[in-house]
């Protein structure tokens, strides 16, 4: 399984880019807004860190609006992916940038039909947000089981699975065990994930075993 980061941080992205832990960014005009830069030069600065899919949103909700930002925003690096949102717009649009031949990230996905619905209309990626559903006491990981078993029915249906809205360690590994293609993991939460209160204990204990010997490496 891919790891995204979802963040608009130059900081952020650069640092964990270093440490090959990253394999694209998804951005949303929320996490654009929060960073307090020019979405543009975000975005573009972002390619330059990340040679891997950058997802970059629209803001408009027409068909002919959502296509003029997407062509403007794929523009700036080739990595873009334009990210649409799940309307019946938004599959109009898709389908055009299918044409195209620019990828898209279709995002809010909620349900296994709107998942069909993006395939079918030649998304790249589709983004359900499993943290979103968990909050209206809907278990969101049965529906990534839901859509993964939908596309491996059918061989035409090529998009990738992009676990969104993530909110904890088990979600990453719920996930991964079911086969998420891709999962967009906020820093703190992908910094998380090396944690674990054994691996403390132990490597303490080590440290004072070794400390009791005297020796020194270098």
């Amino acid at each position: 399984m891919k790891f995204f980061v979802d963040t608009a941080e130059i900081k952020e992205i650069s640092e964990l880019s270093e440490m090959n832990l990253v394999d694209g960014v998804t951005t949303n005009p929320s996490l654009i807004a929060k960073s307090g830069n020019d979405i543009k030069e975000t975005i573009k600065n972002i390619c330059q860190i990340v040679p891997g899919p950058v997802s970059a949103e629209v803001t408009a909700t027409d068909i002919n609006g959502m296509i003029e930002e997407g062509k403007i925003l794929h523009s700036l690096a080739p990595n873009v992916v334009v990210k649409i949102p799940l309307t019946w717009e938004g599959l109009e649009a898709c389908n055009k940038f299918t044409e195209l031949k620019i990828p898209t990230n279709v995002t809010l996905c909620f349900s296994a039909p709107q998942a069909l619905l993006a395939a079918k209309a030649g998304a790249t990626y589709v983004s359900p947000f499993i943290g979103r559903l968990d909050d209206t006491g809907i278990n969101g990981v049965d529906l990534i089981g839901e859509i993964r078993a939908i596309y491996d029915n059918y061989d035409d249906l090529n998009t990738m699975i992009l676990a969104a809205s993530i909110r904890n360690i088990n979600h990453v590994t719920q996930v991964a065990m079911i086969g998420a293609d891709v999962a967009t993991i906020p820093p703190k939460i992908l910094k998380e994930l090396v944690k674990h209160p054994l691996t403390d204990i132990g490597l303490s204990n080590f440290l004072d075993d070794w400390a009791s010997t005297g020796q020194k490496i270098r």
